[in-house]
């Protein structure tokens, strides 16, 4: 077992706290002193954070059919760095007002792929770039009937356009493989259903 860092509550100082931009996200400029492993107090130090909702991914699995719905569309994050900025992703979607992270899975696979998800099995939470925001994601698969999958869907009045793919597990992963899938949360959760499939297939069967 491995013996982490447990902080008591004057583990970290924040000395001050600046807002440099505002928008639908954030970005907070923090000046901090934190304790460190030998027990005195650092030095203050300044860092960016990104503020931003948490996240919803589910992946739709079909386990009558041994099928998940992956879903493709423009990710302007991807712009500089990839050759084709289209991605192959999970549903997803931010909580932005009062809602549970299960009501926003149910909801997003409505809007996004034309599905409504019967049982959620949670797979983790996990936060995707703690160096430097705060946003949290609840990652969940979430069983569906497959049959009759595809088209294009989203929101117009949010520019969406979004074109769903029905696959077999087995194509699903060799996709993962040959680094087609190449976003956090998918490989996390292809990766999850890989080692708990039977199970999952077992109790959703």
């Amino acid at each position: 077992m491995i013996d982490t860092f447990k902080p008591d509550a004057g583990a970290v100082e924040l000395v001050e706290r600046e807002n440099c931009f505002q928008g639908f996200y954030r970005l907070d400029r923090l000046h901090l002193r934190h304790r460190q492993f030998s027990g005195a107090m650092g030095p203050q130090i300044s860092r960016e954070l990104f503020v931003r909702h948490d996240a919803v991914c589910v992946l739709p699995y079909d386990p009558k059919h041994d099928r998940v719905v992956l879903i493709e569309q423009f990710r302007v994050g991807a712009l500089d760095k990839s050759e084709n900025p289209w991605m192959l992703e999970l549903v997803a979607g931010l909580i932005d007002k009062a809602e549970e992270p299960e009501e926003v899975a149910r909801r997003e696979a409505v809007e996004e792929s034309g599905l409504t998800l019967g049982a959620l099995w949670p797979i983790t939470t996990y936060f995707p770039s703690p160096g430097g925001s705060d946003e949290l994601v609840h990652l969940y698969v979430g069983r569906c009937d497959s049959e009759g999958a595809g088209g294009v869907h989203g929101l117009e009045e949010e520019g969406e356009d979004i074109r769903v793919h029905l696959l077999s597990f087995a194509d699903a992963l060799q996709l993962l493989r040959d680094g087609r899938i190449n976003n956090a949360a998918s490989i996390i959760a292809l990766q999850w259903l890989a080692l708990n499939r039977n199970e999952v297939r077992g109790l959703w069967s």
